[in-house]
């Protein structure tokens, strides 16, 4: 036996790790939970780690699953959404295509330091009864199989050893991956890209980059800055993020073919870099790279991996399973899902009830989330600079993300397996119809004439986007779900072909012949008006 025996053992205290142990206490009051992390608390302010913007599933995740609406609100940076510049080579972002809403829409997202917030989420955990264990480095572990129990081996600050069992060993240990790794479960997902990203401690005030008043005026209240904005080009998108800190996080994410990592990974580099792509942004760091707090870069930071959840009570969750893509900042997202999933298979083991079948069926449903989500970013970031696609490829992404997976988990369906089967065909509708808009968006970009006029595109001008944001927090009946989802899909084929039709009356005939296989018969939305 090992020194102490636990319900669950979870390895890793960063965002995954500590989300989890405060919704499995939420869920399971008596349950005993021993989280081991290894970075001492409490961390340094804008810690420098993956996930600082959250969209909305992430963003109610935290603030409703887990109750920290009020820490959000209070010590991080209500968002003003996504927002895309079409700059590549251009230092006057006021003459180019902006998109993104004037003012901010209903359902909240946020800015969040990562320091300041896992330093609250330790607290709380131990507050809640957690025992959170930090500056603990775990340095082997066994898994247990038929029914034994995992031992974990770890050493803490003093250099004391430890043993624990327990009866579940829930990876959150990150890129480290330590599950993952061992099992090599890791798969190449066939999208291949490159992150470099560092902070600066100084605020990037976008709104003042120019004298323009018309510009500077579109937006009410006056604060781009607090967008998660986009600077695109072909083959790659900077990040300029907002730390409620002070300090700012700037990112160049990019098509490992189209801009090799070797060209952009130490901070000189970089900046080379972007004084030849985005020389606004190359100007503004220059003037504050002596306030340079750190720098990283990921090379081929998307991949898959083949389990996620395992009858033998193991499983991953956050960046130690899969990763995506920061494009849309589905992070925390996607630990939301698998964080409820695994709290699901415990409740089904505390139950006495097989944990196989249920496992199979998340893992099934998480995979199928993963991929459809996958297709936004696999194969089109030769188009991100577009600034004729690319808008229009962003309204429909938010509008399949608005109207299929954010409707699962805003009405808490994640594991209703009956919806599943009764709208199976309407969500493989849904799903075959991405897939296939995602390639119509490479045909149409090969085809446009890549006209970047002075034009601000505002997604909050669309009163079915606006209408989709602001019923996500509704309160549905069985019938009420089952009726959004497919009005929803409904939507999602009208827009298919409002979409081809634009591209075909602007591109010519060689549109024409993808019509026919993409255009639904719902009454089509007006796109937008560009002001």
């Amino acid at each position: 036996m090992g020194d102490t025996t636990h319900d669950a053992v979870i390895l890793g205290g960063g965002l995954a790790g500590l989300c989890l142990a405060l919704q499995l206490r939420d869920a399971f009051p008596d349950m005993d939970i021993v989280v081991l992390e290894r970075r001492a608390h409490p961390l340094p302010e804008a810690a420098h780690k993956v996930g600082e913007s959250t969209v909305e599933i992430g963003a109610h995740y935290l603030a409703h699953t887990l109750g920290l609406r009020t820490h959000l609100e209070d010590a991080h940076i209500r968002k003003f959404g996504f927002r895309f510049f079409f700059s590549d080579g251009r230092s006057d972002l006021e003459e180019v295509t902006e998109l993104g809403v004037r003012e901010v829409l209903p359902t909240p997202s946020y800015q969040i330091d990562r320091g300041i917030f896992e330093n609250f989420l330790g607290e709380e955990a131990r507050r809640r009864g957690i025992d959170f264990r930090d500056d603990v480095r775990v340095t082997a572990f066994t898994l247990g199989t038929q029914g034994t129990l995992h031992r974990v081996r770890c050493t803490d600050a003093a250099g004391t050893e430890r043993a624990l069992d327990a009866r579940w060993l829930l990876d959150a240990s990150g890129r480290a991956g330590m599950i993952r790794h061992k099992l090599e479960l890791t798969r190449d997902n066939g999208h291949h890209a490159n992150a470099v990203w560092f902070r600066l401690d100084d605020r990037l005030a976008i709104d003042g980059w120019c004298d323009d008043a018309e510009w500077q005026g579109r937006c009410t209240p006056a604060e781009r800055w607090r967008s998660t904005n986009h600077l695109c080009g072909p083959g790659y998108w900077t990040w300029l993020i907002p730390l409620a800190s002070g300090a700012h996080s700037i990112g160049i994410v990019a098509d490992a073919a189209m801009h090799p990592i070797e060209s952009m990974n130490t901070f000189e580099r970089a900046q080379e870099w972007l004084a030849q792509h985005q020389p606004a942004l190359a100007r503004e760091v220059a003037q504050r790279q002596h306030k340079l707090l750190d720098f990283a870069f990921f090379r081929d930071y998307s991949y898959g991996c083949a389990r996620m959840f395992s009858a033998d009570r193991w499983a991953l969750t956050g960046e130690a399973g899969a990763f995506l893509d920061p494009f849309y900042s589905p992070g925390t997202d996607f630990i939301a899902i698998t964080n409820t999933y695994i709290t699901e298979l415990i409740r089904h083991d505390r139950e006495g009830k097989p944990v196989a079948p249920y496992a199979r069926l998340y893992e099934r449903l998480f995979f199928s989330f993963y991929e459809s989500t996958l297709a936004l970013y696999r194969h089109q970031y030769p188009l991100l600079g577009n600034a004729e696609v690319m808008p229009i490829k962003v309204i429909w992404d938010y509008a399949y993300y608005w109207g299929v997976l954010c409707q699962l988990v805003f009405q808490e369906r994640l594991t209703d397996a009956a919806l599943f089967a009764e709208l199976a065909d309407e969500l493989e509708t849904a799903r075959a119809l991405n897939e296939r808009m995602q390639a119509f968006f490479g045909r149409w970009h090969a085809a446009s004439h890549g006209r970047n006029p002075r034009a601000m595109l505002d997604q909050g001008e669309l009163p079915w986007f606006a209408a989709m944001n602001a019923t996500l927090h509704d309160a549905l009946d069985d019938t009420g779900v089952r009726t959004r989802l497919r009005e929803n899909v409904a939507l999602l084929q009208g827009l298919a072909a409002t979409i081809v039709k634009r591209a075909a009356g602007d591109a010519g005939e060689s549109m024409r012949e993808t019509m026919d296989d993409l255009a639904g018969h719902a009454e089509s939305p007006e796109l937008f008006r560009a002001a």
